[in-house]
């Protein structure tokens, strides 16, 4: 069942450690879940963990908690060969699909080379609710700051850019995230944008941001501008909180 409009869900959270399985998906995820307004039987999640290379223990962990969930899952994998013959009806097929995190670099280049990005357009306009964390909250971004080339923090430009902003993630747990992110806007190297702390997503309708939501009841979310003078500036945004 479609969403009414297109719709993300990006997030720094989500998904948390598990009690008896190695994770359990959490507030964030489950109110992504609902947008798609599935009723009457289990919603269909498919999962990607091109961020991680389709390492098999991460396609596990993400199946286990879904089971565990309650959700109709299914998964895409790339490496070594995609294991769907058609992407595309895959994605289409769920109501949400959710992006795990790790290289978004890897993955934008993994995405591209398979087509991914154009089925994830195609399911995103039909109203497939799309989510995911970290490098899952980053992809449907213009850019943003990651780790994707090592410790050190860089600037990713290449994003889908389903919406026309920027994306922070972890924002508060990794030091170097917030000025970087200042300093790439400020540079115009990456558009304005929204930046969030751990637990912390940003929902938009359309290409419109729609609002703030949070897990837990401390983390922010953040609207960082271009500013004046080279130095950029940020606006706490009101945050619902789930919990």
């Amino acid at each position: 069942m479609p969403a009414d409009e297109p719709t993300i869900v990006a997030t720094s959270g989500g998904i948390i450690e598990g009690r008896r399985i190695r994770f359990e998906f959490s507030a964030l995820t489950d109110y992504a879940v609902d947008l798609a307004g599935v009723s009457g039987r289990a919603p269909r999640v498919c999962f990607l963990a091109t961020a991680q290379g389709d390492n098999p223990a991460a396609v596990f962990n993400l199946l286990s908690a879904a089971q565990e969930r309650g959700f109709n899952a299914s998964h895409v994998s790339l490496v070594p060969m995609p294991n769907v013959e058609d992407i595309a009806a895959q994605l289409l097929s769920s109501d949400v699909v959710w992006v795990g995190g790790g290289s978004v670099a890897a993955l934008l280049a993994l995405w591209r080379l398979h087509e991914v990005d154009a089925a994830m357009a195609a399911a995103w306009r039909a109203g497939v609710v799309l989510t995911g964390v970290s490098a899952g909250s980053i992809c449907w971004h213009v850019g943003g700051t990651t780790d994707s080339y090592g410790p050190s923090l860089r600037p990713v430009t290449d994003g889908l850019g389903f919406v026309p902003y920027s994306n922070g993630v972890h924002y508060d747990s990794e030091p170097e995230r917030r000025p970087l992110f200042h300093r790439l806007i400020a540079q115009r190297t990456i558009p304005p944008g929204y930046a969030t702390d751990d637990g912390v997503g940003v929902v938009y309708r359309g290409t419109s941001f729609a609002g703030a939501i949070a897990e837990n009841q401390s983390g922010g979310a953040y609207f960082v501008d271009n500013g004046t003078d080279g130095v950029a500036t940020e606006v706490p945004l009101d945050v619902v909180r789930l919990v």
